[in-house]
């Protein structure tokens, strides 16, 4: 159990060969003293690790006015190097690349020709500075037996409802072997529009609602600065997808809630612009071989595991109202997914030659309804009333709103007898575990076909902060009426914020909850929420303290 900030009682257990404790320490302690100078203001990152390849990231500051946005400063070339050992003695790939204010002067690099499985440390040098030294790892090799994979989960990220002390601690942490963020890595809204419990504890840059190329770089560069997310990025490898707030708030194919296109402008151009400046700012491999952006991707963790991210608003419909969604939410031509990325999806999973399928999913896919109904009387029901197969929905943000979706990928799991299927899931801003019942109604009798963990937000406001109650009292009551209601969701929390740690093995998948005793405090301790395991072909479990 964790009880402070301290990270000695954690020790690396790295699934990726070639690292040892020793070089873990030296890094991060190198990792915690950001470099001097001004050339590297925004830290350095790398992601999506792969067997002989990862993605290396900078940005440049060639000039004090040539800031984030601004459009201004002369080109300039970086040199960037990746080597086995932190002194650089041996370095296994390099090269120079020329940035400019037409990239917001950012550097992207897919570093290739590396060795699987294996540490390496990175760094950039440019304009007579050497930025800090970042640490990374490839994946191991497709068809390497691996023993053990561990990666911290976070989303939902809000500048200014809180500090992000979960950084910190994952930062702290020697164990893990990637971040994955499922999204809401920033926030689109004004200074004021949507902040903590006690208010905004700092303030957005810039000062209104972000809706321009300028606006969104802006933004991703304020992001930047904070330095836990830097001592993150420099520590661990990211593998990230983007949910609604990196563009704007419920975002659809073809507009946003929030978005109005007489006074903010057509939403293509809006969402083109958020793209780009998150593909410019963030150490992701999202452009197919065609150039076109496609983020939904898969990382394969040799015979142990595959990780499918998914893009859940790029090709999405519109979220219907409360009473129209429960009309339309069976609709078989709404779509979460699109068809393609859902074909992609469903074939990856049949073919998979992994033990574990997990699934990046910013959305919750469990079923939350109010109340499941019996299968005798559903028919007649929905009929009548026009309520969905199952029940009424909440929430038609998630894929409750879009529930022949969900029962085609179901189906297809269950078809086919795919076991081992677990959901990693953000956006609500609150922590769940779910066995998946192929049939709410039907749970526990009926077949189930995987499990969903949903992680707590960085700092985005809870059901607790939105109530503004005392921690654990008024939401106490409204999870139990939640799991009363809905038996397969085995695990609510509506407090708290903080991270999970997925450990996954050959035998289980273990999701341990971590949430931060305050988050406007920027030096908080840390607790251990609650853990459940879910055994290879089975169903959750608790469990009563993280793996050591």
């Amino acid at each position: 159990m964790v009880t402070s900030p301290s990270a000695g009682q954690f020790t690396r257990r790295t699934l990726f060969a070639g690292g040892t404790a020793a070089a873990a320490a030296v890094v991060l302690s190198t990792a915690t003293a950001h470099a001097a100078g001004t050339v590297f203001r925004h830290g350095v990152a790398s992601g999506d690790p792969l067997p002989g390849a990862v993605i290396l990231w900078t940005r440049v500051t060639v000039a004090d006015n040539a800031v984030p946005g601004s459009g201004l400063g002369a080109p300039a070339t970086v040199r960037w190097e990746i080597a086995t050992d932190e002194s650089f003695d041996r370095v296994a790939a390099s090269g120079t690349v020329t940035t400019n204010a037409d990239a917001d002067h950012t550097v992207k690099v897919d570093a290739t020709g590396l060795a699987p499985g294996t540490d390496y440390f990175y760094r950039f040098i440019a304009l007579g500075e050497t930025s800090r030294i970042g640490r990374t790892h490839t994946a191991p090799a497709a068809e390497s037996e691996v023993d053990r994979l561990r990666l911290g989960l976070v989303s939902c990220s809000n500048w200014e409802a809180g500090w992000f002390g979960a950084y910190r601690h994952l930062a702290a942490r020697t164990d893990l072997d990637a971040i994955v963020h499922l999204g809401d890595y920033l926030y689109e809204y004004g200074q004021g529009k949507y902040t903590g419990r006690n208010g905004a504890v700092r303030l957005h840059d810039p000062a209104h609602e972000i809706i321009t190329l300028s606006d969104y770089r802006t933004r991703h560069g304020q992001y930047k600065t904070d330095p836990d997310l830097a001592d993150l990025h420099a520590a661990l490898p990211f593998i990230c997808t983007w949910d609604d707030h990196e563009s704007a708030d419920n975002a659809w194919r073809d507009g946003s809630t929030h978005h109005d296109p007489a006074t903010q402008g057509a939403w293509g151009d809006r969402r083109a612009a958020s793209a780009r400046a998150y593909l410019e700012w963030m150490p992701v491999r999202a452009t197919r071989a065609d150039g076109a952006v496609q983020i939904y991707r898969r990382l394969r963790f040799g015979t142990l595991a595959e990780l499918s991210m998914l893009d859940l608003r790029t090709y999405r419909d519109e979220e219907a109202g409360p009473l129209a969604g429960w009309r339309v939410a069976d609709d078989p031509a709404r779509t979460i997914t699109g068809r393609a990325q859902m074909d992609w999806l469903t074939a990856g999973l049949v073919s998979s030659p992994t033990r574990w399928k997990l699934i990046g999913n910013s959305v919750m896919i469990s079923p939350l309804l109010f109340p499941p109904l019996e299968p005798a009387t559903t028919e007649a029901i929905t009929t009548a009333l026009g309520i969905p197969q199952g029940g009424i929905t909440v929430n038609g943000d998630q894929w409750d709103g879009y529930t022949a979706d969900r029962r085609t990928l179901f189906s297809t799991i269950a078809d086919n007898q795919i076991g081992d299927v677990v959901f990693l899931t953000g956006d609500i801003h609150t922590s769940w575990a779910a066995d998946l019942p192929l049939d709410a109604a039907n749970y526990p009798a009926g077949p189930t076909v995987g499990t969903e963990f949903v992680i707590p937000s960085v700092t985005s406001s809870s059901v607790g902060d939105l109530l503004k109650t005392p921690p654990r009292t008024t939401s106490v009551v409204a999870e139990e009426a939640i799991k009363a209601a809905n038996h397969h969701l085995r695990y609510v929390e509506l407090d708290s914020h903080g991270f999970g740690v997925l450990e996954v093995t050959h035998e289980q998948t273990q999701m341990d909850w971590f949430y931060l005793f305050d988050v406007i405090d920027p030096h908080s301790g840390l607790r251990h929420g609650t853990s459940f395991a879910v055994r290879s072909g089975g169903r959750l479990e608790p469990r009563a303290t993280p793996p050591s």
